[in-house]
């Protein structure tokens, strides 16, 4: 993990029960090498144990997301948003032009995790977009319950289907970065074979031939699926992306896919980007990365 990153030592269950009590009942031992841990293929504790990561660490009081819908990590989630500080760090002054930093998140969820956490960490402001009108009602519940977030986090709703940053993006808007954790698959159908993946590196395949494991792990179609996956998600991106050249410093997104990686710099190459970075993180035996690039 980064060296930044709250998380890099583990989860001190200790502490984390301390702020949230209920996470005690579903703390187990890890069979392999006799540590605490919890059944992560359990949505009630996995939702319990990301709220006391947020009460613990980054200053939240209330959170909440509806049955259903995607339940991030959170010490993943941190990486990118200390990766995207990196990012910045390494930017000229001249290009940052103020010591305010204001982030954009394209499809927050109903979690508002990312926001979440560039505020509590770097004090950064943030808009927060998704087309799912049930995600931004409870990202905005959960900023109206807490006073940390208030006037720090803006959601808006993308009501037009096929756009990213249009409709989002208002004229005299300008951003430092913005961020997206895109759908991966293709299709309801890719997205639950990565769900069976899931359940057998959890050690479930016996639950799953039972028929006894619900095979989404939390999230609704826009955070599963679109047509095309990731790969025609981000060279979308890309290209409406040049129509905002000039109001955003940093345009970045998640790969989960590195075989998609060569076609994405074609494609920004072919856009006339001027900058190209494919940034790699390491969670432990995962492997993640975002491609970020710049007119600028």
């Amino acid at each position: 993990m980064h060296k930044n990153n709250r998380h890099i030592h583990g989860y001190n269950f200790e502490e984390l029960v301390k702020v949230q009590p209920k996470l005690a009942s579903y703390i187990i031992e890890n069979k392999f090498n006799q540590q605490s841990t919890i059944d992560f293929s359990n949505p009630k504790a996995v939702k319990l144990i990301n709220l006391a990561l947020l009460q613990a660490d980054y200053k939240i009081t209330t959170w909440d997301i509806p049955n259903g819908y995607l339940c991030p990590a959170i010490p993943g989630r941190a990486d990118y948003i200390h990766h995207l500080k990196d990012l910045l760090d390494s930017t000229p002054e001249d290009y940052l032009k103020s010591s305010n930093i204001y982030a954009l998140d394209i499809g927050t969820g109903a979690s508002c995790v990312y926001p979440i956490i560039g505020q509590s960490e770097y004090n950064w402001k943030f808009v927060a977009s998704d087309i799912d009108p049930i995600s931004i009602k409870n990202a905005n519940n959960i900023i109206f319950a807490n006073n940390s977030l208030k006037n720090k986090i803006e959601c808006r709703f993308q009501s037009k289907k096929f756009a990213i940053f249009d409709g989002i993006i208002n004229d005299n808007e300008r951003y430092h970065l913005t961020m997206c954790n895109p759908p991966f698959h293709n299709s309801l159908r890719e997205a639950e074979k990565g769900s069976i993946k899931k359940w057998i590196n959890l050690d479930k395949q016996h639950q799953y031939n039972k028929g006894k494991v619900n095979l989404n792990f939390g999230g609704q179609k826009a955070e599963l699926f679109c047509p095309g996956g990731e790969l025609k998600f981000i060279q979308r991106m890309i290209k409406e992306s040049k129509s905002f050249k000039h109001q955003v410093l940093w345009f970045t997104c998640l790969i989960s896919k590195a075989e998609h990686i060569k076609k994405l710099k074609f494609k920004l190459k072919k856009s006339e980007a001027t900058q190209i970075k494919v940034v790699r993180m390491n969670q432990g035996n995962k492997v993640s990365r975002f491609i970020a690039w710049s007119f600028m």
